[in-house]
Order: structure tokens, then sequence, then C-alpha cells
């Protein structure tokens, strides 16, 4: 399986920067896998001890301060690595048909992206994180329809709890994830199966 994949020829029109925003993200992706995994071993999800954990880590693991910074950076990089990815999609035409499918997950992809930063965002409970959950969640209740079912559901609850915290970090390192994945996947087995678009 691995000599077939590494024997698969690119196409002479791909071997441009400009497509190589997907497999950036992609980079992106597993560096915040691994930072991620190496922060949530000291991470406290309780009010109590979030911001507490996040210091320790800071100030007190080895590399913890690095580590974090790393994981900082690499979302905010995935975020601009993933809208430049779709800018090309959309420069070259790529979603166009036969492609239209993989351009509504990538798409999916984007809002995922979005939403772990978000969730990852609030991860500190300080200040700055708990106003973001709340400012968060209004506007989740503000939408037409499934505005206060959302609320509800996001809030973990009537307002801003523990609960929430807990709910925010259960989005951020088991729903979210196996979702990106899944989606990643598809993502990929769909280019594979049709190729890289060409230019314009």
């Amino acid at each position: 399986m691995f000599k077939e994949l590494g024997s698969h020829p690119v196409p002479k029109h791909a071997r441009s920067y400009m497509y190589c925003f997907g497999g950036i993200t992609f980079l992106l992706f597993l560096i915040q896998v691994i930072t991620g995994i190496l922060l949530a071993i000291y991470y406290k999800p309780t009010p109590e001890l979030a911001y507490e954990s996040v210091m320790f880590i800071e100030q007190d693991v080895w590399m913890g301060a690095a580590i974090r910074s790393i994981h900082n950076v690499a979302a905010n990089l995935m975020v601009i690595a993933v809208l430049m990815h779709m800018f090309r999609v959309i420069y070259t035409g790529s979603y166009k048909p036969p492609r239209q499918l993989n351009w509504i997950i990538g798409a999916c992809l984007l809002i995922i992206v979005l939403a772990f930063c978000f969730t990852g965002y609030l991860l500190p409970w300080d200040q700055l994180g708990y106003w973001a959950a709340v400012i968060g969640t209004k506007i989740m209740g503000s939408l037409p329809w499934l505005g206060e079912q959302l609320l509800l559901l996001s809030q973990a609850g009537s307002k801003i709890t523990g609960y929430t915290l807990t709910r925010f970090y259960a989005l951020h390192i088991v729903i979210l994830p196996v979702v990106a994945i899944v989606s990643m996947v598809i993502h990929f087995l769909m280019i594979r199966k049709q190729g890289i678009s060409g230019g314009l």
C-alpha cells in the first residue's frame, strides 16, 4: 500500500506552492494532536483547577510553555492554511463537478477548525475564556429555530457553570478530533479517486 502511495505521480500543475496548503493544514493538525495530548496530561477541566493547571504547565512542566505556545501558534497557522487552501480551490475552480461534494466536506472542515479554536480558547477558564464562553453561547442562542436548544446544550444548563467547561473540553479533545479525522479521511480518499484538479 505504501509503495503504491509513494509511486503515485503528482501532476505537473500541482507542483506549485499554491497546491501545498492542504498538506500544510494536515501537518499542522498532526502537530496539534501531539502537543494537545501532551497538554492534556496536565490539564484539569474544572473551574477551580483549569487556570492553575495551565499555569502549572507554563511554569513548572519541562518545555510546558514551549509546547503550549506551539499548540497556540499552530492553531492560528492552521486557520490561515485552511483559508489559503480554500481560496486556491475557489481560484482554480476545483469546487466544480465532479468535486462539489469534496468542496462541501472541505467547508465543513473549516467550520471544525474554527470550532477547535473556539473550544480551545475557553479551556484556560480565565476571564477571557469565561467571557468568550458567555458570548459564544449567546451567539448560538440567537440563531433562529434551534437557538434556545443550542444555548442550553452548549451551556449544559441555563447558565455558564463548570459543566460548560467540561462540555467544551469533551468537544475539544474527543468529539471534534473524531469528526475531523473521519472528514479528512473522506476528503483525502475523494482527492485520491478524482485526482488533483487542473488550474484555470
